[in-house]
């Protein structure tokens, strides 16, 4: 069954892993990659990501990208969500620490964002408006 509005929201709002997908091109499947990403119910979506990644480019010629989410228990529910990029704009220190303390525990934070910082080069945020939105609960039916 399909989840109203707000449990969609919700559910994107929850710290999963998502598989992003995005247009890679004439001949090619689209590229999908598990990827962390930020939600807030009722604002636009962001991921981080290599300013100089193939993620990134494929993204800037698609203008759009998509998300799904997902988990299995306490019942089979998913959440996909697709849009417009609407800004890409250079990750900060603060973005970093952001995202990573939304997947990982509190003691670990520090040390992945001092890794992160040494190790991954230059990073944006893309912002995704959601415009279309698919969800299920198939345990509710």
């Amino acid at each position: 069954m399909a989840l109203t509005r707000e449990e969609r929201e919700k559910f994107l709002a929850e710290p999963h892993i998502a598989a992003l997908a995005v247009d890679a091109g004439a001949g090619r499947a689209p590229l999908t990659v598990p990827i962390w990403y930020q939600y807030e119910p009722g604002g636009d979506v962001w991921i981080m990501t290599g300013l100089d990644s193939r993620k990134n480019e494929l993204i800037k010629a698609a203008g759009r990208f998509s998300l799904m989410v997902d988990r299995l228990e306490p019942t089979i529910r998913y959440v996909s969500v697709e849009g417009p990029v609407v800004e890409t704009v250079t990750a900060t220190g603060d973005d970093l620490r952001e995202i990573s303390a939304r997947y990982l525990p509190a003691e670990k934070v520090d040390g992945y964002v001092a890794f992160a910082s040494a190790s991954h080069g230059e990073q944006v945020i893309v912002r995704m408006r959601p415009e279309r939105w698919v969800s299920s609960d198939l345990g509710s039916v």
